[in-house]
């Protein structure tokens, strides 16, 4: 019994790159923009920052909107990451968190917000992600040494088998 379908060429793993591709060009178009808009209303801000009496909550304002564009900054680079290789690095990803995790403690230590269960749950969390920083550099490292290894194991094969076909 032949199959009906033998001339449609369906292949889902490329669809799933494509559709993956098109959705994360998107996101990553749209960080880009919150990026300028951010940088644009930053610089504004600072023209405000001089005419103000009181400054220190307005400083408050100024490093949480540089702490957020840090954000913005490192998703970005998990992105363009991924284009080049198809693969989402973990680096970028626990950067962000670590990002905003200490954007958060910052401005909530600034404001006399936190407790202490809080600050000791933060801290904990802040330890961890920071472990697995650690642990996914020291895994990528490794994982690039063993294919360097392999690839440089594969161009001595091939300059043997052309040494052997030419004589």
């Amino acid at each position: 019994m032949d199959n009906p379908f033998h001339n449609i060429r369906l292949n889902p793993k490329a669809w799933f790159d494509r559709i993956t591709g098109v959705i994360f060009g998107v996101i990553l178009l749209f960080i880009m923009l919150g990026m300028i808009i951010g940088t644009v209303r930053l610089f504004l801000s600072l023209v405000e920052l001089g005419s103000e009496p009181g400054v220190t909550s307005r400083y408050l304002h100024l490093i949480s909107d540089i702490l957020t564009l840090f954000i913005l900054v490192e998703l970005s680079r998990s992105l363009v990451e991924y284009f080049n290789t198809l693969r989402l690095r973990l680096t970028f990803i626990v950067d962000a968190a670590i990002v905003f995790l200490l954007r958060e403690v910052m401005i909530q230590t600034f404001e006399h917000r936190m407790e202490i269960p809080e600050t000791y749950a933060l801290s904990v969390l802040l330890l961890v992600l920071g472990a697995l920083r650690i642990g996914s550099v020291l895994v990528f490292h490794r994982e690039k040494m063993m294919f360097d290894t392999i690839e440089r194991e594969r161009g001595a094969k091939g300059v043997v088998r052309k040494l052997k076909v030419e004589p």
